[in-house]
C-alpha cells in the first residue's frame, strides 16, 4: 500500500458502537470515555515481548535506557520528543525512540550523558531502519530494527 492509498473495510459501518468510525487507511478508530480501558490492546502479545526484550536486551550491551513513545509529538516533532525525553527512566542515560504514526515522524533524541555515543550519525541509521519496516506495515518490527541497529552502533566498546 502506498500513502494516499484507500483500502475497503470488511467491518460494517452500521454495527461500529458510537464512537467508532473507519478510516480511510480501513483501520477502526473509536473514541474512549476517560477511564475507559481499550477492548483491544494496539499491539499483540508477542509484539509487546519482543519489543520489551529489544530494549532490554539494548540497555544490557550498551548502557544506555532506551525508550519508545508512539502518539502524537505536535507541530515540532524534534521538539515534542525533546520535551518528552525528561520523563524516561535516567534521562540524562538515554536514548528515546518517538514515533507520530499519524505525521509519519521518526525522531530519536539522547540524554546528555550518551549523545557522544548516539550522535546523528547513530539517530539517522535508527530512523532508517526503523522507517524501512514501518513502511512495509509493520510498527513495531520497525522500532525494533532501529533499537537493534542503534545499539549495535553504540555498544560499549
Amino acid at each position: 500500500m502506498a500513502s494516499g492509498d484507500l483500502i475497503k473495510s470488511n467491518v460494517d459501518p452500521d454495527l461500529l458502537p458510537m464512537g467508532a468510525v473507519i478510516t480511510p487507511s480501513g483501520r477502526v478508530s473509536a473514541a474512549r470515555f476517560p477511564g475507559d480501558v481499550p477492548s483491544t490492546p494496539p499491539f499483540h502479545t508477542d509484539e509487546l515481548v519482543a519489543l520489551d526484550e529489544a530494549l532490554a536486551d539494548a540497555t544490557d550491551e550498551t548502557g544506555i535506557r532506551f525508550s519508545v513513545f508512539i502518539g502524537d509529538l505536535g507541530a515540532d516533532a524534534f521538539a515534542g520528543a525533546s520535551a518528552i525525553l525528561p520523563s524516561a527512566p535516567e534521562p540524562e542515560h538515554a536514548v528515546l525512540i518517538a514515533i507520530a504514526p499519524n505525521t509519519k515522524d521518526v525522531v530519536v533524541v539522547s540524554g546528555k550523558a550518551v549523545a557522544a555515543r548516539l550522535n546523528d550519525r547513530v539517530a539517522q541509521l535508527g530512523v532508517t531502519a526503523a522507517i524501512a519496516g514501518i513502511r512495509s506495515g509493520d510498527l513495531v518490527d520497525g522500532i525494533i530494527s532501529a533499537i537493534r541497529v542503534m545499539a549495535a552502533a553504540a555498544t560499549i566498546r
